[in-house]
């Protein structure tokens, strides 16, 4: 960056960090106020990345390495799942366009249900208004093709919530990690990081995912607590910048007068080299 791109000053952060400071910017346009960069930020992220997904417990802006847990469900498991349940179901979708299809269906149409057995009920007394048809031109032909989306619509992104649905190989749900995160971080912190669960990435866009993870995660929370312990506070937090939550907190810290306190600047580099980028300043001598 230095030599390339000529910066005069560079910052490498952590992704959970950045996007847990941009939901506390979203959710609240006056929480500027309200963070403290000494004291930090404290929350658990759940990144769902293409991949793999990511649950990381932060406590004052630090990442408890050691309870970091993932599951091998993300965003490009749900396509798969997708285009598994139209091909199965005998839509005439030319094969080379399958998976487009499939993620433009999971991005446009999917979401998230309470409950799969009373959605099916829901799903089938109105069929006419549940599915959805897909329109697409075919990139050999040039001619326009049509497909009906069904139940995959929420059976998609359920896998997240019953994954032995999409791998048998993998049985604990995105409720069940996250709960397994936070009881392996230190017991002072539990009660925080349950209060401010931040989703991060496109594939927490789905109408609902929020919801039925606090739901979930609350009900398997509060199931453990004796009936004299004050019930755990479990939030979950959406905002329209999921997406590109990673992004806009990187930009939102960069505007900050502190940050500069924080790079590694152009004159450093020049005088003691890469190794800089493994130091802190905070251990420094000032």
């Amino acid at each position: 960056m230095f030599e390339t791109f000529n910066v005069s000053g560079l910052f490498i952060g952590v992704q959970a960090v950045l996007a847990l400071y941009a939901s506390l910017m979203a959710a609240d346009a006056t929480s500027e106020a309200r963070i403290n960069p000494a004291g930090g930020l404290t929350g658990t992220v759940v990144d769902v990345g293409d991949g793999v997904t990511h649950v990381i417990p932060i406590v004052d802006s630090y990442v408890i390495a050691s309870s970091i847990k993932s599951i091998p469900i993300a965003g490009r498991d749900v396509s798969a799942f997708v285009q598994q349940l139209i091909r199965d179901r005998g839509e005439s979708v030319p094969a080379d366009m399958a998976l487009e299809v499939a993620k433009a269906a999971k991005e446009k149409y999917c979401y998230v249900c309470p409950d799969v057995s009373k959605e099916f009920v829901r799903f089938d007394a109105d069929r006419a208004r549940a599915v959805k048809q897909y329109k697409g031109i075919n990139n050999r032909t040039g001619q326009e093709f049509m497909c009906d989306i069904g139940p995959e619509r929420f059976l998609g992104p359920e896998i997240f919530f019953t994954p032995e649905m999409y791998n048998s190989n993998h049985s604990r749900s995105l409720p069940c990690v996250v709960d397994d995160v936070i009881q392996l971080c230190p017991i002072d912190t539990k009660r925080a990081l349950y209060r401010n669960i931040v989703l991060s990435g496109g594939s927490t866009m789905f109408k609902g995912f929020g919801r039925r993870l606090g739901r979930d995660l609350r009900a398997r929370v509060n199931s453990r607590l004796a009936d004299n312990v004050q019930p755990v506070d479990v939030h979950v937090l959406s905002h329209p910048f999921q997406r590109y939550a990673v992004w806009l907190g990187g930009s939102l810290l960069a505007t900050r007068d502190e940050f500069r306190l924080a790079c590694k600047s152009r004159e450093d580099y020049q005088e003691h080299g890469p190794s800089i980028c493994r130091t802190n300043y905070v251990f420094r001598d000032v």
